[in-house]
């Protein structure tokens, strides 16, 4: 199905309801106990001097609601230079299965081609059959072959610490 709606670039305003849907989506993944930010941190860090990540929202072309979002961020690789990462893409239960998460999606590959990245990646659940289905039916790549490595809390300190 086609969603009628429109991407733009997030602004600060559209804050509050981005760390809503971040919720539901560590909500939905079991993990909401992890959310460790909250909506200042997120503004700082998105709008603040230095911003750490970009944001587009989708909203119903019938309305001004935000009804999904997609944050991303630059990084880079070794072999292929400028890559687009696409941290979360969540679209609000209530509007799942509409189209907006492919409008985001293609908002998102936009973004990489205009920076002149070498791709964009993201990361999805194993459990996540929607999702991965979702990634799938557009051509994309779903791989086993990495595994996540991560270093945090006391671990990281120490280890910085010397």
């Amino acid at each position: 199905m086609n969603a009628a709606g429109r991407i733009r670039q997030a602004t600060a305003r559209d804050i509050p309801k981005t760390y809503a849907l971040i919720r539901e989506l560590a909500e939905y993944e079991r993990a909401l106990d992890q959310v460790n930010i909250g909506e200042a941190t997120l503004l700082e860090d998105g709008f603040g001097p230095n911003p750490a990540y970009g944001l587009l929202v989708v909203e119903p072309a019938d309305r001004d609601e935000v009804v999904g979002v997609a944050l991303h961020y630059e990084k880079y690789s070794t072999w292929n230079g400028r890559c687009l990462f696409l941290e979360d893409l969540v679209v609000t239960q209530e509007e799942r299965g509409k189209g907006f998460g492919k409008l985001l999606f293609q908002a998102v590959a936009q973004e990489a081609v205009r920076r002149g990245c070498a791709y964009m990646q993201w990361q999805v659940l194993d459990w996540n059959t929607p999702a991965i289905e979702f990634y799938k039916s557009l051509d994309s790549e779903v791989s086993s072959e990495w595994l996540n490595g991560r270093l945090e809390g006391n671990a990281l300190r120490a280890l910085a610490k010397g």
